[in-house]
């Protein structure tokens, strides 16, 4: 891939917003949005540029410049020379893609523990509480990264973690993708721990070139309300799951006090770290997997 590429893929991402996933911004640059109006609020140049008036009176408009052409596919063409062949080069190539601190932001330090147990398996029991179960055959490594920004200014602590697993086909990576949505629907309500749970779950799946989708095979997202017995109130909660080839990456969030999907006067936003963990990991997986010009 390009190093242009690379820029576009750190700029443009999607986001948990309203419904659920809103685009972020998709193939033009920096500023440029898919409805064509620039983060201002100005409109763009389409449609409202004033042209230059000829001798006769008579305003000329500039003609409406040539828009980028919109993917069809994923920019990935993964070298079977470099896909692991064993649970100790999925574990290599996990540990190299997770998400620590430095991924989500300067504000955010590792938890202790920072590094989730190479045997760990969380499972989705009957009764919607999570639990330590055994890790599939067809899981060859799986890690999580956690990560936290410590209380300050009236803000709570702000957790987060960052989870890499990497499948032995695409197509079992699929079937995860594919139960992690049919959980939500499943158990809108989950006990995560004792004295933790979240409820009212919606979830929303896009494949490449939906829903702003432009950085992965396939994409999806949950929101939730997150409860706590160590933080008051309902807090948000949000995750955010991509997947390249036979490698899923995610990303959540448990709300805070002092905290806020979307920045506000009164509240940090989180979206933003959120994406960027997400996107980081994502081009890691290319760097590790895809080939190499």
């Amino acid at each position: 891939m390009a190093y242009g590429d690379r820029r576009l893929l750190r700029a443009c991402c999607a986001v948990l917003v309203g419904g659920l996933i809103a685009t972020g911004c998709a193939g033009g640059g920096d500023d440029d949005r898919d409805d064509g109006a620039k983060p201002g609020g100005k409109g763009s140049a389409k449609g409202g540029a004033s042209g230059a008036s000829t001798p006769g009176g008579t305003a000329t408009t500039a003609p409406d410049p040539t828009p980028a052409p919109t993917p069809t596919a994923l920019d990935f063409t993964p070298d079977p020379k470099r896909l692991p062949k064993n649970a100790a080069d999925a574990r290599r190539i996990a540990l190299a893609v997770v998400a620590g601190p430095d991924a989500w932001g300067p504000e955010y330090v590792k938890r202790t523990p920072y590094l989730s147990d190479p045997d760990y398996w969380p499972v989705l029991g009957d009764g919607c509480s999570w639990e330590t179960g055994t890790r599939p055959s067809d899981v060859l490594s799986s890690v999580t990264a956690y990560s936290e920004v410590p209380a300050a200014d009236g803000r709570g602590t702000l957790r987060v973690a960052a989870t890499v697993t990497v499948h032995r086909t695409e197509d079992d990576a699929d079937w995860e993708m594919a139960e992690t949505l049919e959980e939500a629907l499943r158990c809108p309500n989950q006990r995560l721990r004792d004295g933790e749970r979240i409820e009212g779950l919606i979830s929303l799946g896009n494949p490449f070139g939906l829903g702003g989708n432009y950085t992965a095979t396939d994409s999806l997202g949950e929101r939730g309300g997150y409860y706590s017995d160590a933080v008051p109130g309902k807090q948000f909660y949000g995750w955010y799951q991509s997947r390249i080839g036979q490698v899923t990456v995610a990303t959540v969030v448990k709300g805070a006090p002092g905290y806020s999907e979307q920045a506000t006067d009164t509240t940090v936003g989180t979206v933003t770290a959120q994406v960027q963990a997400l996107v980081t990991m994502l081009e890691r997986v290319k760097d590790e997997l895809e080939v190499q010009s």
